[in-house]
């Protein structure tokens, strides 16, 4: 049996009891209900000399003040890592270029925190406002400084500081939020910087903690604002109290300032260690020789930023920075929409049953003709000449929905071909896998993205979901059985013992690679996969094999790596993917233990989602347009890839949001809000990004509304993952009443799955999914539709949903004949369900104004 992840819930005392020992006559105190400060003045200045939170006694810290000061400008040149035999460490190796220069940027005197003179100070002046406010001072001939300590009156857990300096020499200056409390590094329950690292212990292996999140980096490290998802630094003890500081909002970088991208400023650091290496959430503002930190005699700069300390796991105190401090939720009143994602998936019909647009080729191989996109991004061994398909899921989804005979007959028959001939088939250790993600057609060959190599998890997407996916929709394909069995049964050759995999195979010496890193993927969704398809009981057996050493080494430790070979790895959305796949797992076997790894594995995507900046209605200029700051916002998208090495360093966050419907079927398990309302603010009012001629949105944040690009396939994934969060939310708003079979996920941009296969239900009643380009016409774009049938009595099933937290009005049409092919076809009557799932006849007239609540349904019979 798996272990269960290690969520706890602490209930804190609503009184705290402060001990005699704060009343003492030469100190000054911060005094709330639930927490409480102390410092003493030493003759030396003040200091920091009792620390309680609901009822914890803390540690104070001992270097509690310092101020980082240069005169000169700190080199930006890497430093030279070496490990414990004085070798240097060499990483990544020179074919991974992408991320080279990303991680050399970690490397620099100020990101290893060795940069400018480490000043550490204690205030010498105190004034006691009142029990809730003191105001500490220090000065020197370097700099003054003021600190200004307030308890906040809304949240009781929390302490806000504001610090302003002036500068008393011309140079360069860098303030670090004071240390309050030190914890044990080697004993506590979790720590995180959201977006960059986590996990529950300080790892010694440097690169693998700061380059890979796995664990905390052993040394006081200063990361960039850039990909970190929420402004924070938090710390869990073993007692489960969490300690963490959090940036007001502003502090960081606008990513887009005014007319250009502007996300590599430098203006706020986040560490969990302070530059004395004492373990303690910590931020520095401005970074020592970044942006803001050259002052001249007499400058200053202000740092404002807040503590929290409470008696609660770190994804309580985590929502209250997300929630309360950057007001998530308040984005959502901002967001207006253009165009619908409902006429965005007919647009992108129509974009990819072109042949132009979207740069479908057919080649022979092997006496067979295969067909797929071209793909004009970085794949090795490639000259411009690489070919791709991403989501069959969606390609079978789209042609059952549409019965368009340009998807039936040229292209689908073409797709499968490439499908088959992706696997290899000669007999030998690599029979049944995949022979890679892209089809090079001048050299005539599969490869792999990055290198000649075979990953167990591509045997899972490229051979068991697709071919997984197909077979929902043609299940008397025995021959696509039997590849699909091959696979399965090449995943269980390679499964290690204890249920883990290798992430890859040298092609040509059959030796496992990157065995520095562990596959802390998903890698047995494939088997759960198998098993759906052919029901023999030994592949959900390896299945649970490999979910549990999953979730005892990846999910718990929050430990995961990702599925781009030309990041190496770097973490990504296959984090999501893990969620989705254990929640799958519960769905078939009904343990309790997998829907809770599920949830927790969500948990931890949640902190992929950019948080920051706030978004307003500022005015900024778009490639020569105006545009409000909310339209080209990053809070509430997720990343491709984070961390240190991840593309969102530079490229920003990405559009593609294959979380969202996965996010809404977790709140269903959770009743956790956020995981609502991140959903839709990945996908509401994002026209910025779309390309108006073909529905498309950009890949990159920082593309705008460039489209597809070189990346014509990432249609078809659009196509699923909207797909899947219409369908998601028309079954979170009827609490389930409304629901269609969903098959499995896509490879390998997220957890959305596939619809169409099977019928479905709405309020009990049996219908099939369809879409047919002018059956109905809605009005307002804010409001979403979707359309289902059942033919045998010809009704018609239109559920239209407000995506907007406004009330909307619009008036629909419905025109029949695109369903019965007869032009005189007409609406014979028209009903309205109510909550409950009760139909009642309404006058056809009443479609040509429909009220909605904000995020309300109405769902509508029509029997034409």
């Amino acid at each position: 049996m798996q272990t269960k992840p290690k969520i706890k819930i602490f209930f804190a005392a609503s009184i705290l009891l402060l001990p005699s020992a704060l009343s003492a006559s030469d100190g000054v105190r911060l005094q709330g209900d639930r927490v409480a400060l102390e410092w003493r003045d030493t003759g030396a200045g003040y200091v920091l000399t009792a620390v309680q939170a609901d009822g914890h006694d803390l540690e104070p810290a001992m270097y509690q003040h310092r101020l980082l000061f240069s005169a000169q400008k700190p080199s930006t040149e890497p430093m030279a890592l070496y490990d414990t035999l004085g070798r240097e460490t060499v990483f990544p190796e020179p074919q991974y270029r992408y991320i080279i220069a990303t991680w050399q940027q970690n490397l620099t005197p100020v990101a290893l925190n060795r940069a400018g003179e480490n000043i550490v100070y204690a205030p010498d002046s105190a004034t006691v406002l009142s029990s809730e406010k003191i105001v500490f001072r220090y000065s020197d001939d370097r700099a003054e400084i003021t600190e200004t300590w307030s308890l906040d009156p809304d949240f009781p857990n929390d302490i806000r500081v504001e610090m302003r300096l002036q500068a008393g020499c011309p140079g360069y200056f860098s303030m670090t939020s004071p240390s309050v409390a030190a914890f044990d590094k080697y004993s506590f329950e979790w720590a995180a910087v959201p977006g960059i690292y986590q996990g529950d212990e300080v790892n010694p292996d440097f690169v693998r903690a700061l380059a890979y999140g796995h664990g905390i980096p052993d040394r006081p490290v200063v990361s960039r604002e850039r990909t970190a998802s929420t402004l924070m630094s938090l710390i869990t003890d073993e007692s489960g109290l969490t300690a963490a500081v959090t940036a007001e909002p502003g502090t960081g970088r606008d990513p887009w300032e005014y007319d250009h991208k502007t996300a590599s400023v430098w203006k706020l650091g986040l560490s969990l260690m302070n530059r004395d290496g004492e373990f303690t959430p910590t931020l520095y503002h401005p970074v020592l020789g970044e942006a803001g930190s050259w002052l001249e005699t007499g400058d200053t700069v202000s740092f404002a930023f807040r503590y929290t300390l409470k008696d609660a796991g770190w994804l309580d105190v985590y929502e209250h920075a997300v929630k309360d401090v950057y007001r998530f939720s308040d984005g959502l009143e901002l967001r207006k929409t253009s165009v619908s994602l409902t006429e965005r998936l007919y647009d992108m019909h129509r974009y990819l049953t072109d042949d132009s647009t979207s740069m479908w080729r057919n080649c022979e191989y092997r006496g067979v003709t295969i067909g797929a996109q071209d793909y004009r991004g970085g794949v090795y061994g490639s000259e411009k000449d690489a070919m791709k398909n991403s989501d069959y899921g969606a390609m079978w989804m789209l042609a059952r929905l549409t019965g368009d005979e340009r998807l039936t007959l040229q292209r689908l028959p073409y797709a499968l071909n490439f499908k088959l001939m992706q696997q290899n088939t000669e007999p030998g250790f690599l029979y049944g896998s995949s022979a890679g993600q892209y089809f090079l057609y001048k050299s005539g060959r599969f490869t792999e993205e990055w290198g000649p190599y075979t990953e167990p998890i591509a045997t899972t997407y490229y051979m068991l979901l697709d071919m997984g996916n197909i077979l929902l929709f043609e299940p008397q394909r025995n021959d696509l059985k039997e590849h699909l069995r091959a696979a399965a049964d090449c995943l269980l050759k390679w499964m290690k013992p204890d249920g883990s995999w290798e992430v890859a195979y040298d092609n040509a010496t059959l030796e496992p690679m990157f065995t520095d890193v562990k596959d802390y993927r998903p890698t047995f969704y494939g088997l759960l996969t198998a098993y759906r398809i052919l029901g023999d009981g030994k592949y959900l057996e390896a299945a649970c094999k490999g979910a549990d050493w999953y979730i005892a080494n990846a999910v718990e430790r929050g430990r995961f790596l990702g599925v781009c070979g030309d990041t190496r790895f770097a973490p990504d959305f296959a984090t999501a993917q893990s969620a989705q796949a254990l929640l799958d797992l519960y769905e078939i076997t009904g343990n309790t233990g997998y829907r809770d790894a599920a949830v927790y594995a969500a948990e931890l995507y949640m902190t992929s989602v950019y948080t920051h900046p706030v978004p307003s209605e500022k005015v900024k200029l778009v490639k020569g347009k105006e545009l409000a700051d909310w339209e080209i916002s990053q809070a509430g998208l997720g990343f491709e890839h984070g961390g240190v090495l991840g593309s969102a360093n530079h490229r920003g966050p990405i559009l593609l949001a294959s979380h969202a419907g996965m996010f809404l079927r977790m709140f269903r398990h959770t009743g956790d809000s956020l995981f609502v309302d991140m959903a839709r603010a990945a996908v509401t009012g994002r026209d910025a990004f779309t390309d108006k001629s073909t529905g498309v949105a950009s890949y990159y944040w920082d593309t705008m509304d460039a489209g597809a690009g070189p990346y014509p396939h990432h249609a078809w994934w659009q196509t699923g993952w909207i797909t899947d969060y219409l369908i998601s939310e028309a079954e979170l708003r009827s609490e389930g009443r409304i629901s269609f079979p969903g098959g499995f996920m896509t490879p390998k941009v997220g957890p959305h799955r596939t619809y169409g296969y099977a019928p479905g239900s709405v309020y009990g009643e049996s219908c099939e999914l369809l879409m047919r380009q002018g059956l109905v016409s809605v009005g307002n774009p804010s409001v979403e539709y979707i359309t289902a049938y059942r033919k045998q009595d010809r009704t018609l099933y239109v559920i239209l949903m407000n995506s907007s937290p406004d009330i909307q009005k619009t008036a629909i049409s419905v025109d029949p004949s695109r369903l019965s092919g007869k032009g005189n076809a007409v609406i014979r009557s028209a009903a309205v369900y109510d909550a409950c799932g009760n139909a009642f006849p309404v006058p056809e007239d009443a479609l040509r104004e429909l009220d909605f609540n904000g995020y309300d349904m109405k769902v509508l019979k029509i029997k034409y």
